[in-house]
């Protein structure tokens, strides 16, 4: 699974083979979240802050997830996407 970011011990992947609707995973730790950026559904459970530091990523840089789920869907090597600062 490609890791496309990384920031403040969070690790944000993104697997090739996935399905529709389009998310990433997130680990912190022993903590694993999966974030469906258009729905804004969140999948597990983590620290709130931790939550917070994600979804605030996740809200930042939407098109560039999608560009790497495109090129995931066609099996191309994935974009680093800039961390948190």
């Amino acid at each position: 699974m490609p890791e496309i970011s990384r920031f403040f011990g969070i690790v944000i992947k993104m697997f090739y083979r996935d399905h529709a609707p389009p998310y990433f995973h997130a680990v912190y730790g022993e903590h694993k979240i999966v974030v469906h950026w258009e729905s804004g559904v969140v999948e597990g459970q983590c620290p709130g802050r931790v939550l917070n530091l994600v979804l605030e990523w996740c809200h930042l840089h939407s098109a560039e997830l999608d560009e790497d789920w495109r090129l995931a869907s066609e099996r191309k090597p994935l974009k680093p996407i800039q961390p948190l600062e």
